[in-house]
């Protein structure tokens, strides 16, 4: 089927098998936002839900999210990350909390789907943790923006 990788010769999904692949250092980065009101950033900046601080809940659940990545998304391999970065910043003049997410291991798959998985549940955590006061947030630009590693090199997407 058109060369994806997921599927065998007659359509049915497969887990693509790895074992023949070298080992290498892999990395991957992903990036993604989440818009609100003015006055909900505000409120993060301040400290101000009562939940707790949204940027370091978000922060923990998007590391959480990137170590359950096999778990949620079907024929993902499940991975010995050997790191998982999150960083969350506002920017006020977006009105936005943006979000990066760096995933790293030594081995035979990438971890692509890892650092995006990490920004998506970091940016549903923003999001859950806000919604009491704005339920027009918009989650978006969810982004893989570097990859290095393995037979398919190095991918830089601004």
């Amino acid at each position: 089927m058109s060369g994806l990788t997921h599927f065998d010769a007659a359509g049915n999904a497969v887990m693509v098998d790895v074992a023949g692949k070298a080992q290498t250092q892999r990395v991957a980065v992903a990036r993604g936002r989440v818009t609100m009101a003015a006055e909900t950033l505000r409120t993060i900046e301040a400290r101000g839900f009562k939940k707790g601080d949204v940027l370091t809940v978000a922060q923990l659940a998007g590391i959480m999210g990137a170590k359950k990545t096999s778990e949620l998304i079907p024929l993902c391999h499940p991975l010995a990350l050997t790191s998982v970065k999150v960083e969350l910043r506002t920017d006020a003049a977006a009105n936005a909390v943006e979000i990066e997410a760096t995933a790293k291991l030594v081995g035979q798959t990438g971890v692509e789907m890892e650092a995006l998985t990490a920004v998506a549940v970091a940016a549903l955590t923003v999001y859950d943790m806000c919604k009491a006061v704005d339920r027009g947030m918009r989650i978006g630009d969810i982004r893989l923006v570097h990859k290095e590693g393995g037979k398919s090199g190095t991918f830089d997407q601004a």
